[in-house]
């Protein structure tokens, strides 16, 4: 049975440390430009001739006109597709490459993990490595010694640690080159990509750790094609496109724009297939939905709601049925049709949902002004806390979705809060039914 949202009210995870007022990364209009050529010869005559006014090739920006703040404390993701610019950028901030117009100020230690072979010697062994590191940081001998121990346990390669690292493995060295980054108390610390080469175990240690120093006041600029990864870590995010900065804010609103553009390419290049469907119909309902996107074939057209009783509620305790109406209207013709919903944590993480094409279940043909329903019904087993809701409808035939188009997709579509319940503690994200047995020897 669902409860009134007037009772107790969900007890939310403590608010992250706010960052300070202070700047410690300072990006103002900077500018990457490559002269590209289409044949060998042209670097020569550009190198010779260009102080004369003839140039040879073209110019390729990498970046252009990029400007943004980060306060100290605070923690960014940067994403984009690749070829976006976002390892560029975290090179000129690193200080490894000079930009070709424009200023970048830092302020603070700064340790950096790039693409897999930046920072080592590949000739020292991995403890050499350790001391060369630290004391490129600034650190003394003694400072080094006593952390030592906790960067060999934390990167956990064993007697690799005093072979060379020529020798390891991408996953000894990114193991290493972590620990070493984390461990050595920079101010900022950079991380690209790099963390996707460790196995699954050691990329939860790293987001566990990258966590805590986020906890701690640490600045981080954080590159990962995760959208859970970014989203749990990050507090804000910057989208590249193309080399320009398109959008900058909260972490989940900034991967939500990203995952938009996606989506409306893939869409564009389906909807190219069929030339009979217009392009794009204007949504006409919900308008003024804040993350809204799709082709309007399909639209929906209600979202509610419901306890086990039927009745309108968004607030919930554990054991409530909770469905979710999805109330929908065709502008055209459709075949294939499929509904999907997912529910997200406050911190934008997606934690579970489906769609009725996974489900196997299959609609008649939509034809224009068709309305329908669809009821997602569902067992709350979710720990107190505040949700989100997001709904889509789609069309698609092909088990690896390779045919699909997004009508319509709403992100926070409605919103509920699970409430204490003090007989039935949800300590994780969310319960699982566990089948369990023990037995107890007497003596």
């Amino acid at each position: 049975m669902a409860v009134p949202t007037a009772d107790i009210l969900p007890q939310e995870a403590a608010p992250l440390p706010a960052p300070t007022d202070e700047v410690v990364i300072s990006v103002q209009n900077v500018g990457k430009m490559y002269r590209i050529y289409d044949q060998p010869q042209d670097r020569l005559k550009h190198m010779l001739f260009w102080r004369f006014g003839k140039h040879y090739g073209r110019e390729f920006w990498a970046l252009r006109n990029v400007s943004f703040e980060v306060r100290r404390g605070e923690t960014v993701g940067i994403i984009g597709r690749n070829g976006s610019g976002k390892s560029t950028l975290l090179q000129i901030i690193a200080g490894t490459l000079a930009p070709t117009e424009g200023e970048v100020r830092v302020k603070g230690r700064v340790a950096a993990l790039l693409e897999l072979g930046s920072g080592f010697n590949p000739e020292f062994t991995g403890r050499e490595n350790v001391y060369l590191n630290g004391a490129i940081l600034g650190l003394s001998r003694d400072e080094i010694d006593a952390r030592f121990d906790d960067i060999a346990a934390f990167a956990d390669i064993g007697e690799f640690i005093d072979q060379p690292v020529k020798v390891y493995s991408s996953g000894m060295y990114a193991r290493l080159a972590f620990a070493v980054a984390v461990s050595l108390d920079p101010d900022i610390l950079i991380v690209d990509e790099i963390l996707a080469v460790g196995d699954l175990a050691f990329q939860q240690r790293c987001a566990t750790r990258l966590r805590q120093l986020r906890d701690e006041g640490l600045t981080l600029l954080y590159v990962s094609h995760s959208p859970d990864s970014i989203k749990s870590v990050c507090q804000n995010a910057l989208l590249l496109v193309e080399g320009k900065v398109f959008y900058k804010g909260h972490a989940e609103e900034t991967m939500n724009k990203y995952l938009n553009l996606i989506r409306e390419e893939t869409n564009a290049a389906m909807l190219s297939k069929e030339a009979h469907l217009p392009r794009y119909i204007p949504f006409h309902s919900l308008a003024k939905a804040k993350l809204r996107y799709g082709s309007g074939h399909v639209q929906i057209e209600r979202v509610e709601l419901l306890d086990e009783d039927g009745q309108f509620s968004h607030s919930f305790r554990f054991g409530d049925m909770i469905t979710i109406l999805v109330e929908f209207r065709s502008y055209i013709e459709v075949n294939h049709f499929s509904c999907s919903f997912l529910v997200r944590d406050s911190t934008g993480v997606d934690l579970f949902g489906t769609t009725t094409f996974d489900e196997r279940i299959e609609f008649p043909i939509l034809r224009v002004g068709n309305r329908g329903l669809v009821r997602f019904k569902f067992l709350n087993q979710l720990r107190i806390g505040n949700y989100g809701v997001s709904v889509a409808l789609n069309r698609t035939s092909q088990r690896d979705y390779s045919d699909n188009i997004l009508f319509d997709q709403i992100d926070g579509a409605a919103v509920f809060s699970v409430v204490p319940d003090i007989s039935r503690p949800v300590h994780y994200k969310f319960f699982v039914p566990i089948s369990i047995d023990y037995e107890v020897t007497f003596e």
